[in-house]
């Protein structure tokens, strides 16, 4: 059974995630109303996935997803927002959330994005994604002139030739049966590669592989 831990500061929003999830076979292992809260929380109860409100007094969902994550590589984030493309949930992708879920969601959504951040999975489609990057590009570091080809970043330069090529499209915003497409591959093969890719550079998800090709400069604002 998938474990979450609810993070709001609103006890009447708590209640209603709580209600949703214990319907569907969730087991809501405990509550927190602020960041702190949450970060000693997910260290007790190890949690699958925190839902995470982001805007909270104190600590605040982002700086909260930050410490969980690191402290605990292996609980997973799902942020809350209010709209699909807030500088909020951009920030708390970056901070290592995997995924975001807008608070008006169905209940049906709502479980499928937990038990799919559960299960190693990403909850923002890749062309939500970008736009993200595209919108907040100058948040992101300054990566110099355009990269050579040859001369990958270190954090890429375990990566084969196709590796990167995978990784390039699936940060400009294909689907992997788009890569597949693309690539003429079947889309069998675009997951192994995807799957590779993770490994390789060190990142959990499909999300910050996506905000890694950013930073790295593979992928610029506004290409593709």
């Amino acid at each position: 059974m998938t474990t979450v831990l609810l993070v709001d500061d609103q006890a009447l929003v708590r209640v209603g995630f709580r209600l949703m999830l214990e319907s569907a076979g969730v087991d809501v292992v405990g509550e927190a109303a602020d960041g702190a809260t949450a970060v000693d929380q997910a260290a007790a109860l190890r949690p699958d996935v925190v839902l995470m409100d982001i805007r909270m007094p104190g600590v605040d969902g982002i700086e909260a997803t930050r410490r969980v994550v690191a402290a605990h590589p292996d609980v997973r984030v799902l942020v809350l927002t209010t709209f699909d493309l807030d500088e909020y949930a951009f920030a708390a992708l970056r901070a290592g959330a995997s995924g975001f879920l807008l608070k008006d969601a169905r209940p049906a959504e709502l479980v499928a994005a937990v038990h799919a951040v559960a299960s190693g999975d990403s909850v923002v489609s890749p062309r939500v994604t970008r736009r993200m990057l595209d919108l907040f590009a100058d948040r992101l570091p300054d990566v110099g002139e355009t990269p050579d080809p040859l001369r990958p970043h270190p954090r890429l330069a375990a990566l084969t030739p196709r590796e990167v090529e995978v990784l390039q499209l699936v940060a400009e915003g294909l689907s992997n049966a788009e890569v597949a497409e693309r690539l003429v591959l079947s889309e069998t093969t675009v997951k192994t590669h995807v799957g590779r890719i993770l490994a390789k550079v060190g990142v959990r998800d499909r999300v910050q592989a996506v905000v890694l090709a950013y930073e790295t400069g593979l992928v610029r604002a506004g290409s593709g």
